[in-house]
């Protein structure tokens, strides 16, 4: 087949498997089934609940973990940390958890780790006392689920539990150069495994290697063998340089933030089409690691800059425009450090954990439709999520707050987590009617 044809055939599968890749009513990826936070199954998603109200099903988990429950049609997989108190049989500190989707039943649980430990590293579970190994969310193909931890270690199995192959991106291209425990999430699209390293080119900490390079890899999901690899330079400077943002899908191309640029790739090739940026002119900010993932809606991507830096919508070139003509404007009055925004109901939802407010946006203009500001002492880095006219949200102490999307209203409130919880990370995934909360210690089901 020609290049020319086999483009265009890669495109179709992509538009086709890059949306619902199961039904709508799964949560495959940790943005969800369209990767933009949102489900629009159509069905009703519970308003009010506790710990024990609406409760399904809970289950104790083995460890704490940022990772977002990860939801099938029969089947709901974790990534977890073993804590020894919990598990002191269990034969690796990372684990990939699958349960029974009607009951919390543990179907299986695997050893994930290798072992694998960086060079002047010594913790077999975490490199800083922010997160762990286990932050990266799996995803799901039709049959499979990858599961990726931040030692470079990416599993894939069938959903009973057959490992399917294993490898360790570090062993393999060096060790990573980060300061913080490298967390993106893989991205599944057709047959690929997708995810980025975007790093320092120096050591951080004794850690990595002097000259380390930035690069986008592409596995193929029959054998986990590499596909593409491809670099990503920027002229970004030490910590500036390291993303932990997840690849988004997005009119049959592959969003990359992070190296104070947002790029756009050809998934068959890795190629970079265009390059947008910059946040950080002339790049003279040195600490401006980039952690939310780009999110795309009306025609527009948001992108968020660092440490209190506006938030940008870019709207893409013109297809065959050769002067790759921008459109892009700050809102300057939002912004957001960790969470990555939601688009639903055709609008942005910009939850901003500096400022402690979630703002629902036009994304004509950036105008706020209404905005909220969130109480409490805890910091709000869970991602929002959106379903049935509501918006989820969590923050550190696991107190999960539900707003309507019409009016910003708060419908409802719930501590979900022990009362001196100040590390819950993980965003809420909504599934078939069902909202899965996972603090430090439970995995909620309510219905």
């Amino acid at each position: 087949m020609p290049s020319s044809q086999l483009s265009i055939a890669f495109s179709i599968i992509f538009l086709l498997k890059a949306t619902n890749v199961h039904a709508a009513s799964s949560w495959p990826h940790w943005r969800g089934p369209d990767f933009n936070g949102a489900n629009v199954d159509g069905l009703k998603y519970p308003a009010k609940f506790s710990k024990q109200d609406r409760v399904r099903w809970k289950l104790r988990v083995p460890g704490a973990s940022a990772a977002t429950p990860i939801v099938s049609f029969d089947r709901v997989f974790l990534s977890s940390i073993i804590d020894p108190s919990e598990m002191k049989e269990f034969p690796s500190r990372l684990a990939a958890i699958c349960l029974d989707k009607e009951s919390g039943r543990l179907l299986w649980m695997k050893p994930a780790g290798s072992g694998y430990l960086p060079e002047n590293d010594g913790n077999e579970y975490q490199l800083d006392s922010k997160s762990n190994y286990a932050s990266p969310s799996p995803v799901l193909s039709q049959d499979r689920v990858v599961f990726f931890y931040g030692n470079g270690d990416i599993v894939c199995f069938d959903f009973e539990g057959t490992e399917q192959w294993r490898r360790n991106l570090q062993k393999d291209y060096g060790d990573f150069c980060f300061q913080w425990t490298f967390s993106a999430s893989p991205t599944i699209v057709g047959d690929f495994v997708y995810l980025p390293v975007l790093q320092r080119n120096e050591k951080v900490h004794g850690r990595g290697k002097e000259g380390a390079q930035s690069f986008l890899i592409c596995l193929n999901l029959s054998d986990g063998s590499t596909n593409w690899k491809v670099l990503r330079d920027t002229p970004a400077r030490m910590e500036s340089r390291e993303s932990f943002a997840t690849i988004i899908p997005f009119q049959n191309k592959l969003l990359v933030a992070g190296g104070d640029f947002l790029s756009s790739h050809d998934p068959l090739t890795g190629k970079e089409i265009w390059r947008w940026g910059t946040w950080n002119p002339e790049h003279k900010q040195e600490w401006w690691r980039l952690v939310p993932s780009p999110v795309a809606g009306h025609g527009k991507i948001i992108v968020c800059a660092p440490k209190g830096a506006p938030v940008f919508a870019i709207e893409t070139p013109r297809p065959n425009d050769p002067q790759l003509s921008w459109s892009s404007v700050a809102y300057k009055q939002l912004t957001s450090d960790v969470p990555t925004p939601l688009f639903y109901d055709d609008h942005f939802y910009i939850l901003s954990d500096l400022r402690k407010t979630i703002s629902k946006v036009s994304p004509l203009d950036g105008t706020p439709v209404w905005q909220v500001q969130l109480p409490g002492k805890y910091k709000w880095r869970s991602s929002p999520t959106a379903a049935d006219g509501k918006i989820f949200l969590m923050n550190h102490n696991a107190n999960v707050y539900v707003l309507s999307a019409i009016d910003g209203s708060i419908i409802h409130s719930a501590l979900m987590g022990d009362e001196y919880d100040d590390s819950t990370r993980s965003s809420i995934a909504l599934s078939s009617g069902r909202i899965y909360v996972r603090t430090n210690k439970i995995l909620y089901c309510i219905e």
